[in-house]
């Protein structure tokens, strides 16, 4: 092989590796920009404390009103708290969002 048979070859290697580098780069900055969604609020205003104030056994934050975490409470001890990442808005899958009525975009 000549020289100038290898420099083209060179030559063409890293051209293609440019094109790989820039298309790998393209996919994760559009995998990173798409494959992100905004936090999801808390639908569970209520959490359940359970043991006394002064000795934390656990919490369990998964009740919608206080009558379901003081239903729970009862009898076994411990105390109901608002939580503290409930924001009051309603939570919605991707699924549920609401669809455009503009049927110009699609």
């Amino acid at each position: 092989m000549n020289r100038a048979m290898k420099r083209a070859i060179r030559r063409h290697m890293t051209r293609a590796m440019r094109h790989v580098s820039i298309a790998t780069a393209a996919a994760l900055l559009a995998l990173c920009a798409f494959a992100t969604s905004p936090a999801a609020a808390d639908p569970y205003r209520w959490c359940a404390v359970y043991g006394t104030s002064g000795s934390d056994n656990g919490t369990n934050c998964y009740f919608m009103t206080i009558g379901q975490c003081q239903a729970t409470m009862s009898g076994i001890g411990g105390f109901c708290t608002p939580n503290n990442f409930y924001d009051g808005r309603p939570v919605t899958t991707p699924g549920e969002a609401p669809r455009s009525r503009n049927r110009a975009t699609r």
